[in-house]
């Protein structure tokens, strides 16, 4: 039995759009119905959702027989929660806050074995080998793997030349809610000043020949970022979907709560 391919981080490499959804909920059954919806990835998110490994592993196997990417995003990248994400099956991880190209090279080495890396060699007895039975595992899993970091600070922006240029870093996602909160523009991704930024941040990431990525509520702007050459686009998140959708029925009948306004990116 060999190691299922990555479509996903196929499709990056192909340079073919790939059009996602935040899954904030932490709710496996809502994970399997956005996987009926025809999206190619999906982000089960562990920084900002109510996730734990637990709950993460049953959300990987709702999403187990859907087309679209299951992609992880851990609360931070440390090398002990990758390794567990990377056994419990996840194999594309998107990991938030990279300000450097120091912490880019230690996301790599934490997502491959020895001699290349310093993941922990244990994964005959976990989930992502099939509990053993993917018998060479170990020798062929990182062809398969795919990591996405996350530029969200100033300090990113002014190292991602850098940070772009490391080997083995598949897609850099521009996270436009915190960079703009540090910009000084918290809430206000749109400003021009924040838009520059991001513009210029999508041409030097594929200009490095990586794949360059984004989430914002704004179909004009995700419009936008494609056309410039993004290629892993998030579109929404399940939980500002799901309520946006409850509170326009419930308004219809006079029982509408007043939307008092929401994120624009995350």
């Amino acid at each position: 039995m060999p190691v299922p391919k990555n479509l996903f981080k196929a499709a990056l490499r192909e340079g073919r759009p790939q059009i996602g959804l935040w899954l904030n909920t932490g709710e496996p059954l809502l994970a399997e119905l956005a996987g009926t919806a025809g999206f190619d990835w999906l982000v089960i998110d562990g920084e900002h959702g109510p996730n734990d490994l637990r709950s993460i592993i049953s959300q990987l196997q709702a999403l187990a027989s859907s087309s679209a990417e299951a992609v992880v995003r851990p609360p931070m990248g440390e090398s002990w929660m990758i390794k567990q994400l990377l056994d419990a099956g996840a194999r594309t991880l998107l990991v938030p806050m990279v300000d450097s190209a120091e912490q880019a090279r230690a996301l790599v080495q934490a997502v491959r074995y020895p001699p290349n890396g310093i993941r922990g060699v244990g994964a005959v007895v976990a989930r992502a080998s099939g509990f053993g039975t993917i018998t060479d595992y170990a020798e062929t899993a990182g062809d398969e793997i795919s990591l996405l970091v996350q530029v969200e600070t100033r300090a990113a922006i002014a190292d991602l030349e850098n940070i772009a240029a490391v080997e083995g870093i598949d897609g850099i996602f521009i996270g436009p809610a915190d960079l703009s909160a540090d910009m000084g523009y918290l809430g206000r991704i749109e400003a021009p000043e924040v838009q520059e930024v991001i513009e210029k941040a999508i041409a030097t990431i594929t200009g490095a020949g990586k794949a360059a990525g984004i989430l914002t509520f704004s179909e004009a702007l995700n419009l936008r970022y494609i056309d410039l050459g993004a290629r892993f686009v998030a579109v929404g998140a399940d939980v500002a979907e799901f309520a946006a959708v409850l509170r326009r029925l419930a308004g219809r009948y006079g029982r509408g709560t007043p939307q008092t306004g929401g994120p624009s990116s995350y």
